[in-house]
């Protein structure tokens, strides 16, 4: 139902089937199935992440990486702090159902409600289309926010088992902080560089290629969830790290298996966590206070605001493109809860936490109210406020270049000023790259390969595999032609190939020929998104013909109308003859009249207006024969041209019509003076006629 789908965001859709089949389930007495946290963050999470850390859009995550880590860590130990203190005070002031909620509890439970969660944000953010640099804050914040999560979480579950908290304690788990951050990518960095080096030697066994990305990314996410570290951040290392050099050395049918078995994967656990989320719902205990869940919520929200605005005040010091208040807005609107914060929640143990079902409860609330009201208000206001969409544009050759060349540009104006910024150590990592990591990663010749030119082949690729699904093989796409390999790498053509000459009339001819045959000469087709559905190939195609059908029937109409003779008025002979003598084309006889012009039909070409001339305008009793009475009631008579004899001219071999009168009438009724040349695709016959 599309209309349903363009108003409701899939992911609330899916929380709603969940509740139906839950209550369904209780309904007919059977105890419904939760969502288990092992299930979840073992299972289900790691496809979403891997998606989303495998195609991740690398230049402009680095170029904003210090804003995204800004909302990320700061923003989040902010939300966590001040939620966690709002809630203390609550719990002190709400009366004896909330007073023996200590301080660590609330700051844990702050910990887990305070973090976006990746899967409603990807959720949520894909079907809107919001322009690149908004998608990559938020969506960006939501993967890197991930250790901050995992330190505090960890941090204040092993701090309520201690009797007493000391500094020793607090310094330690502020420097866990950066060994779990940078633990994690640590450890998917070194499963990118196995599995890299892995796919340089699987060009024999080209099957299994696929099974290595998949096999190595869930170990490093294992390793990392084994030692405590962050799973998400060691995932999103290693799709980042083995990308480049596997798909060098991988086959495109293995590159074609990975994305689109991905992108199923990543579908299908989305689907799963949303339909369990609500089937969780109906199936907990839950245990409601109005007091701690609608602060919860309403802190939630002001903690979310006032984060942002103030980090955005700060972090615009130092951008070139300032975040706008439009952006400050759709950044502090996306902030989404989900189902990380449901599992973190849920794993709480009974014997510290008594208190794990109000948790529970208003963790729900909170994860209803911003998947359900932010998530389907989010898309009437960004059209509202008329943000800036994403362009769903390709690049080209040309973009390429000139990117490089910019890149290379702003290198040299940063080492004549002395100033290393990131584009100087960006070249420096490229340089290491090229010069020693590409030798030992990818296998052959591709290794030494200039960026440009693979770049070209990739695209070459590509468009020949769209264009072969889109079953226009004789749709050569332009970017094909026009922009040709041999440019960059010159090739010298054999001696003994001369190619033939062609005159200017031929070739003249030979582009009209293409200019009107080749209509659409460039199909695009969208990139793969799950959320949008490419349109049918063939659909142009049968609108083409319709339309060439439709104008083929206007014509035909139009020359019809063109040999139609009109009925004529009654008429004195001294008016015809006068008439025939000024203007012969108004020339209409009168029924009894003598004067009978006969009009002959080629048989050559009977649709041609062209091929209807008066053969003789003599009248009839000037032949020396009276008019017969049927040749008199019928006015204008159509007769068919006798063809001529095998090797006679029709243009020079004298006629019985070839008397000077008849002539001259011929030449008025066939020569209707100089016309302009019909400009190309204008209809054969002129309107008006």
């Amino acid at each position: 139902i599309p209309s349903v789908s363009s108003i409701v965001p899939e992911s609330c859709l899916l929380i709603v089937v969940g509740l139906l089949v839950g209550g369904l389930i209780k309904g007919v007495g059977e105890k419904p199935p939760i969502l288990k946290s092992d299930i979840f963050f073992l299972f289900l999470l790691p496809p979403i992440i891997l998606d989303a850390g495998y195609f991740l859009p690398l230049r402009p995550f680095t170029e904003n990486l210090g804003t995204i880590l800004i909302f990320a860590v700061v923003g989040t130990l902010w939300n966590a702090f001040f939620l966690g203190g709002l809630m203390y005070a609550v719990c002190q002031l709400g009366g004896p159902g909330l007073n023996h909620i200590g301080l660590l509890a609330n700051l844990l439970f702050g910990s887990i409600i305070s973090a976006v969660d990746p899967v409603a944000v990807l959720a949520v953010f894909e079907e809107i289309h919001i322009n690149e640099l908004l998608h990559i804050l938020v969506f960006g914040e939501s993967l890197l926010n991930d250790a901050v999560t995992v330190v505090l979480y960890h941090l204040f579950e092993e701090f309520a088992s201690f009797e007493q908290v000391t500094i020793l304690d607090i310094i330690l788990g502020f420097l866990s902080f950066f060994v779990v951050s940078l633990g994690g990518v640590l450890v998917g960095v070194i499963y990118g560089v196995i599995a890299a080096f892995t796919s340089r030697f699987t060009s024999h066994i080209r099957v299994i290629e696929p099974l290595f990305v998949f096999l190595y990314s869930y170990m490093a996410y294992l390793s990392a969830e084994l030692f405590h570290l962050s799973g998400i951040m060691a995932l999103i290392a290693a799709g980042v790290v083995m990308r480049p050099y596997v798909e060098a050395n991988i086959s495109h049918k293995s590159h074609t298996t990975i994305k689109y078995f991905l992108k199923m994967w990543s579908s299908v656990s989305e689907t799963l966590i949303f339909i369990f989320l609500g089937v969780s719902t109906v199936a907990g205990h839950h245990y409601w206070n109005w007091t701690f869940v609608i602060s919860t919520l309403f802190f939630c929200l002001i903690a979310r605001v006032l984060g942002v605005l103030v980090l955005t005040w700060f972090i615009n010091k130092f951008r070139i493109v300032k975040l706008t208040p439009k952006d400050q807005f759709i950044i502090a609107y996306g902030g989404l809860r989900g189902a990380i914060a449901f599992s973190l929640g849920y794993l709480l143990d009974y014997h510290h936490f008594g208190m794990r079902d109000m948790f529970l409860t208003a963790i729900i609330t909170v994860i209803f109210f911003t998947v359900f009201v932010q998530g389907m208000t989010i898309r009437p206001l960004v059209d509202l406020l008329a943000v800036k969409k994403k362009q769903e544009t390709k690049r080209s050759i040309n973009e390429e270049i000139h990117t490089q060349f910019l890149d290379h540009l702003l290198t040299g104006i940063e080492d004549i000023c002395g100033h290393y910024g990131h584009h100087h150590w960006k070249d420096k990592l490229n340089r290491f790259n090229k010069k020693y990591v590409k030798k030992c990663l990818i296998a052959g010749e591709r290794s030494k390969e200039p960026q440009l030119i693979a770049f070209y082949h990739k695209m070459e690729m590509k468009q020949a595999i769209e264009l072969v699904e889109s079953g226009g093989i004789g749709k050569i796409p332009s970017a094909v032609s026009t922009v040709s390999i041999q440019n960059i790498n010159p090739q010298t053509l054999p001696l003994e190939r001369v190619l033939p000459a062609l005159s200017k009339d031929k070739e003249e001819e030979i582009r009209k020929i293409l200019r009107t045959n080749l209509q659409k000469t460039r199909q695009r087709l969208r990139s793969y998104n799950r959320h949008t559905l490419v349109a049918d190939p063939y659909e142009e195609a049968w609108n083409q013909m319709l339309l060439r059908r439709q104008k083929a029937r206007q014509l035909e109409q139009k020359m019809n109308n063109y040999l139609t003779v009109p009925a004529h008025k009654v008429d004195s002979p001294t008016m015809s003859r006068a008439r025939i003598g000024s203007d012969p084309l108004a020339y209409e006889p009168k029924e009894d009249s003598e004067n009978l012009p006969i009009i002959t039909i080629d048989p050559a070409s009977p649709q041609s207006p062209e091929s209807v001339d008066l053969m003789s305008e003599e009248p009839k009793g000037c032949s020396g024969l009276p008019p017969s009475p049927e040749e008199d009631e019928e006015g204008l008579v159509m007769r068919v041209k006798e063809p001529s004899s095998p090797g006679t001219d029709d243009v020079f071999t004298p006629g019985n019509s070839d008397s000077p009168s008849s002539q001259r009438m011929l030449r008025c009724l066939s020569d209707p003076g100089p016309r302009p040349e019909p400009e190309e695709g204008e209809p054969f016959i002129p309107k008006g006629q």
